[in-house]
């Protein structure tokens, strides 16, 4: 029946693959998770109908046991009369019953094997369910960390592009020309004043060396 069909696809889906094959696991998860407590609930409906209409048949088989017994029972009775043909119309009524008998004995089986193939199906969606429940926090959490990991790794790629490498080198070399230039004007001015004190000085020498020139020869 589509029910069993629709409880076996979902006892052999497999959670690691439903996952990895989804766009949005978590929601997958979710999804997953509804569907089976909603066939969960469909069993238990269907095997308490099942159960229900099994009743049924095995009453319904008693009642026409019992009949025919009693109708044989109306024959030999008839028989004793020495009512022949009431006998015969008896028996004939008794045979009635008894095929009625054998076919709800055979739907009597028939129902009974369903009522167990669905009580199976129950149980091994009741132990999946269970177990998916277990594992759906787990599986979730591991591909969040696995998206995670790939965003980092997407990250260090880009970062070990070499076209971003060739920008980080322009950079470097850009910041050490402004600092050499820096420097460079820095010693420029240093150099200047110096030259400017070392000028003085000199200048203060021959002003006293033309002093003293002047007064030996004057």
């Amino acid at each position: 029946m589509a029910l069993l069909e629709r409880v076996a696809t979902l006892v052999r889906a497999n959670l690691n693959d439903l996952i990895d094959k989804a766009e949005d696991p978590e929601k997958m998860i979710k999804q997953v998770m509804l569907d089976m407590q909603n066939q969960l609930l469909q069993v238990k409906t269907q095997v308490a109908i099942s159960i229900a209409d099994q009743h049924v048949l095995e009453k319904k088989l008693k009642e026409n046991q019992e009949s025919g017994e009693q109708w044989v029972k109306r024959a030999e009775m008839a028989v004793d009369k020495g009512d022949e043909a009431l006998a015969r119309a008896a028996l004939e009524r008794s045979m009635t019953y008894k095929n009625m008998a054998e076919s709800l004995r055979q739907q009597v089986e028939d129902q009974k094997t369903q009522v167990e193939n669905l009580k199976v199906a129950l149980l091994k969606l009741q132990q999946k369910l269970v177990e998916a429940q277990s594992k759906s926090d787990m599986l979730i959490a591991q591909h969040r960390r696995s998206r995670a990991m790939g965003k980092a790794n997407e990250a260090g790629l880009a970062m070990g592009d070499d076209s971003k490498s060739a920008a980080f080198d322009r950079m470097k070399a850009k910041v050490q020309h402004t600092e050499a230039t820096a420097q460079a004007k820095s010693d420029l001015l240093s150099d200047d004043v110096e030259g400017r004190f070392a000028a003085m000085e000199k200048e203060k020498e021959i002003d006293r060396l033309l002093a003293e020139l002047k007064a030996k020869r004057g």
